[in-house]
């Protein structure tokens, strides 16, 4: 695991209300004012309903409270939000094989064999984090490979990026595909020579194989977010914006939510139109009471993801003559579900990694009445390779630009095979966006990549992976001041979240913050990733002490 040891409080702790008043002390305070430009505190004191009722400098008279917090000089930062995160994929990575840090092919059988034969009783085997580019193999795995950890029971293991899956032969004879099974629109099942599935099911090809997934029981959903949870509290997340969210999952966050067990605030955006109709058919279910969860919108696709080579480009790719990526949507199906999601007052994130998909969702949101995207949040998921005349569009039109710093430095090496160096000028473009006047909302796809935020900070400032490769940063003219990197963490997610009571710890505001081990405005860039989360707070309950 990536993540340190913890201590988590005990659920009852984290949802009991403070009967009083807080006062935490002698504390190395940062937040943002309304122009986004940093101020300072030494104390903080959070009134009974879990609201910032002042901050103070240093020096001050400070009032009294029936509970006190020192610091101890700790650095106090408000806590940080991450715009772009699965809740449920987090816990269940978690719970399952995890293949993130498998350095080759063999490492990985060997992983998936072990948790097989420590688990007998597992109908499936499942896990995730797979990533081909980084075992170096120049290929997609195969079933047969799969077939030597294990041969007698199905194997399902999805792709890091999550738009791919692995199966071996069990898993495929369940499923009932063969040589004659024909492409879904929007997906690709990769083929040995006589066109039999090879093992590797690409996008909207592994519901050919997730369809027949055992269902979760009740209890193995409960313990997926508890876990989900407790992993973004020790690393400093108050606040998710969970994409994708089905209809029983939203049923279990309001489970979670009536029973105060939400140690997170969650805004959900449902998993399609067919979600959305089903979780909210009146209308947008907005923040209420304490503010832990709401679903403000929906989640769409134009494409996939490049290291599949699903992103949908506009010319072939570099490393793939003839290939251009997975269009998901005609234009006018894309502007169909933009339009009517908007009319009926939902914010819309649309993921989009190619230049051909971003441009699409441009003209889609484009193609809505004059203003609309300054009254409902419009939202490019990613927006990673865009066209360099497309770039100015965003700011124009009032759209977010959601973008996950650490997948720059992930995927440094692979988008450069992908596309060619001419083909990068308008990837992974945060400078550019932020000085065209666009809104950033920083975020990390976890897990796709590791939740912790702090590594967001890293990516966006050094523009390294943590390796600190490569030394002189990846184009850094695209690198971001920490300023601005943790504004996208702040206040710009909660823009995009619309959440306008988080982000930072002004008066009014949910007293929602973290106490750090060490200073990020004044740490050297490069250990930005080493910081740790002593304790998290969210609304004036501590949710998580090392």
């Amino acid at each position: 695991m990536i993540f340190p040891r913890i201590l988590l409080l005990a659920v009852a702790l984290c949802a009991a209300p403070l009967s009083a008043r807080l006062l935490v002390t002698n504390a190395n305070g940062y937040t943002l004012d309304a122009q986004d430009q940093v101020t300072r505190f030494a104390a903080l004191l959070v009134g009974d309903d879990g609201k910032v009722v002042a901050t103070y400098p240093t020096g001050a008279v400070l009032p009294k409270a029936d509970t006190n917090l020192d610091a101890g000089g700790r650095t106090l930062l408000p806590g940080l939000i991450d715009a772009h995160g699965h809740v449920m994929e987090l816990g269940q990575r978690a719970l399952a094989v995890d293949l993130s840090d498998t350095p080759s092919l063999d490492a990985a059988l060997a992983k998936v064999k072990t948790y097989a034969e420590a688990n007998p009783a597992a109908r499936w085997i499942v896990g995730s984090g797979w990533n081909q580019e980084r075992w170096g193999i120049g290929r997609f795995p195969t079933a047969v490979e799969l077939d030597r950890a294990v041969p007698n029971r199905p194997v399902w293991l999805v792709r890091v990026d999550g738009h791919a899956g692995w199966a071996n032969a069990a898993a495929i004879r369940l499923a009932g595909v063969t040589a004659a099974t024909a492409d879904p629109a929007g997906g690709r099942i990769e083929r040995t020579a006589d066109k039999a599935p090879a093992g590797v099911f690409v996008d909207s090809a592994k519901d050919l194989v997730e369809k027949v997934l055992p269902q979760p029981t009740k209890e193995e959903a409960i313990r997926t977010l508890d876990k989900a949870l407790a992993i973004m509290a020790s690393v400093g997340l108050t606040q998710v914006g969970d994409m994708g969210v089905e209809p029983d999952v939203w049923r279990l966050y309001r489970y979670f939510d009536q029973q105060h067990r939400l140690t997170a605030r969650i805004d959900g955006m449902a998993a399609g139109m067919e979600a959305l109709a089903k979780i909210a058919p009146k209308g947008p279910i907005r923040w209420s009471g304490d503010e832990r969860l709401a679903l403000n919108g929906v989640k769409l696709y134009a494409d996939g993801a490049l290291g599949s080579r699903g992103a949908w480009l506009k010319a072939d790719y570099a490393d793939a003559a003839g290939n251009r990526g997975l269009q998901f949507h005609p234009d006018a199906e894309m502007r169909t579900s933009v339009a009517k999601a908007a009319a009926a007052g939902f914010d819309i994130s649309v993921h989009a990694i190619g230049d051909a998909a971003n441009a699409q969702v441009l003209d889609a949101f484009a193609a809505l009445p004059p203003g609309s995207c300054g009254v409902i949040r419009c939202r490019v998921e990613h927006a990673q390779i865009v066209d360099v005349a497309d770039l100015p569009r965003f700011a124009g039109l009032g759209i977010i630009a959601s973008m996950q710093p650490t997948h720059a430095t992930s995927d440094k090496g692979m988008a450069e095979a992908r596309l060619g160096d001419a083909r990068l000028a308008g990837a992974y473009a945060w400078a550019t966006l932020l000085k065209s006047g666009a809104r950033f909302a920083g975020g990390s796809d976890f897990p796709v990549e590791p939740p912790n935020p702090f590594y967001g900070l890293h990516a966006a400032v050094t523009r390294q992976d943590r390796g600190g490769q490569p030394p002189e940063g990846w184009r850094m003219a695209e690198a971001l001041s920490f300023a601005q990197a943790f504004a996208a963490f702040t206040t710009g997610a909660a823009y995009a979240d619309r959440a306008p009571l988080t982000g930072t710890l002004a008066a009014g505001q949910w007293a929602d913050f973290i106490l750090v081990d060490r200073d990020p405005f004044v740490t050297p860039p490069g250990d930005l990733w080493k910081i740790g989360v002593d304790e998290t707070w969210v609304g004036g309950q501590r949710v998580f002490k090392r």
